[in-house]
């Protein structure tokens, strides 16, 4: 099976009036992200964040349960987030991938709009292969990831689509729907 890594994107995403900002990192976040990341086999989850301040309060939050107070308290919540990795940038992102698994691995990003042309189940056989190149999943915080990063992927995946038109969900509950499509049984 070829690895797997995610990168949960605050720069540069979309607001609601479609400006590019930075979003904040969530203690909620992290915490979700690397549960999942943790149950689907996921071997590294990248929190990019280019403000120093947003990156040292990841870090204490995961601090906190890897050598702080909640060390001891649940075992289980420092085990997810072992595989937590925060850095300034996507190319950091890549760098540290690329030394995990011998090679750069594809950028897949998804969205909520219509924009994606790859199935989950199509994804799913390209992961089933272990010779085939590493993928890294792109998950956009705020209203999606900017333009440029949807430039810079290449592969998109088809938006998750319910029976309504409403199609805003929380980039945890996508994350864990689409690790779920990529990974589960």
């Amino acid at each position: 099976m070829a690895q797997l890594f995610i990168a949960l994107i605050h720069y540069p995403v979309l607001d609601r009036n479609g400006r590019i900002v930075a979003s904040a990192i969530t203690s909620l976040d992290l915490h979700d992200l690397a549960r999942s990341a943790r149950t689907y086999g996921v071997s590294a989850f990248y929190v990019v964040h280019p403000v120093p301040d947003q990156r040292e309060f990841g870090a204490r939050v995961v601090g906190h349960w890897m050598e702080g107070p909640g060390r001891q308290f649940d075992s289980r919540r420092r085990e997810a987030l072992d595989r937590v990795r925060i850095v300034p940038d996507l190319d950091t992102a890549l760098a540290d991938a690329t030394a995990l698994a011998g090679r750069l691995p594809l950028m897949v990003h998804t969205s909520a709009r219509s924009v994606g042309q790859m199935s989950y189940a199509a994804l799913r056989e390209r992961l089933e292969v272990s010779d085939d190149p590493p993928l890294m999943i792109l998950f956009g915080t705020g209203f999606g990831l900017a333009p440029s990063m949807l430039e810079r992927a290449d592969l998109a995946l088809a938006p998750l689509l319910g029976p309504e038109d409403y199609n805003h969900l929380s980039v945890r509950a996508a994350a864990g729907i689409i690790l779920d499509r990529l990974r589960g049984h």
